[in-house]
């Protein structure tokens, strides 16, 4: 399974890449799509529309995990990442309707490091030791192979309960990622 996850942002958006086996974890690819903020905005979504379009297509994506919209401060950043979340989900729902998933930041956390408010520094510390990079391009990067990783791992403990993906209980994730990390 072809797990893309995705960390959605008007300026920069994180993907990584896994491929999940049972418990085996393998990084695939990773990084941003970095946006030009100087740029015309209409023309910046339909350039992220692009990219990510191209991204399913380069890796064969299974499945899809997005980190759900957060709270913003400002309004205005609020509908920019709105709306750049709109361009992601509309570039995936041509060839992956039912098979986009959504998670909360909290939750994502709290799957990849046992700790839904960990900084995010404690998420690139998990990740470096369990997929091995040594290096993340910028916590985008890192949070968007969290969010992959955490799909891996409901889906994964869904299946072996004989529940669908899409019900989603937060029971003993830690444990759930402690017994898949082991087999990396």
């Amino acid at each position: 399974m072809i797990i893309l996850g995705i960390d959605p942002g008007s300026r920069k958006v994180g993907f990584g890449i896994i491929e999940s086996q049972g418990r085996n974890i393998k990084h695939l690819a990773s990084g941003c799509i970095k946006l030009d903020p100087k740029q015309d905005y209409l023309q910046r979504l339909k350039i992220l529309f692009t990219k990510v379009t191209e991204l399913t297509q380069k890796y064969s994506i299974d499945e899809i995990s997005l980190e759900s919209l957060i709270y913003v401060k400002s309004p205005t950043a609020l509908i920019k990442l709105a709306q750049a979340r709109g361009a992601i989900l509309t570039a995936l729902l041509q060839t992956h309707e039912g098979k986009i998933f959504e998670y909360s930041p909290n939750l994502i956390k709290s799957v990849a490091v046992g700790d839904g408010h960990a900084d995010k520094k404690s998420v690139q510390k998990v990740l470096s030791y369990s997929i091995g990079i040594d290096e993340f391009e910028s916590d985008d990067e890192s949070d968007a192979l969290a969010a992959a990783i955490c799909h891996s791992v409901y889906r994964g403990r869904e299946a072996l309960m004989g529940r669908p993906t899409k019900k989603r209980k937060n029971a003993s994730l830690k444990n759930s990622l402690k017994h898949k990390m082991m087999d990396v």
